[in-house]
């Protein structure tokens, strides 16, 4: 029993280095640009073995991706234990675009939704999306209600906007190789949305 919990242990392990190692592989050379070679080469173990764990190169990536996006949901979960409603808004936007800037696999999974790649890639990204939507969207309704917003309020639209508006900074910024000044842009967002 103690042999068998011991390999199982072990597989878990060297299941969370591939996606580690290919964690930082996908970061430096997009999905694209990293191969199942260059994971196996870097962790020292042969294509086979790495084809134990993974099927292929995409299931590693939505690995990635989920945690990436996991990391993104509790980053975002921080801002609820503000007090105001306008701290709550303020601290999700700069914890976004701090996650955003540091973590280039959020800037990759962006550009490669907007790109044509493999459409369960896209797919996967498109329902990590909709998550983070959806962890949003009780705070902007709280803001409409809060702010006593005056006539149709569509929260899923102004979400998607934000959401929108924040993926398009970070997409820039990272075009352009410049940093955000994270607290500047969240309070100029917040008193030009709301």
């Amino acid at each position: 029993m103690k042999t068998y919990k011991k390999q199982k242990n072990i597989v878990r392990r060297t299941r969370e280095d591939i996606i580690e190692v290919a964690s930082h592989l996908f970061s430096e050379y997009t999905y694209l640009g990293a191969s199942m070679s260059d994971i196996a080469k870097k962790l020292n173990i042969t294509k086979a073995a790495l084809y134990y764990h993974f099927k292929s190169k995409a299931e590693i990536y939505k690995k990635v991706l989920d945690r990436i996006f996991s990391e993104l949901k509790s980053s975002i979960a921080e801002a609820s234990s503000e007090r105001t409603i306008d701290k709550k808004l303020y601290r999700l936007i700069k914890n976004y675009l701090d996650f955003g800037l540091k973590e280039k696999n959020l800037i990759r999974a962006l550009m490669l939704k907007l790109s044509p790649g493999s459409p369960e890639i896209n797919k996967h990204i498109m329902h990590l999306r909709e998550n983070i939507v959806n962890l949003i969207q009780p705070l902007v309704r709280e803001v409409i209600l809060n702010k006593k917003i005056t006539g149709e309020s569509d929260s899923y639209l102004i979400t998607s906007l934000l959401a929108g508006m924040m993926d398009g900074l970070l997409l820039e910024y990272s075009f352009l190789n410049k940093k955000i000044d994270s607290e500047k842009v969240s309070n100029q967002i917040v008193s030009i949305l709301f």
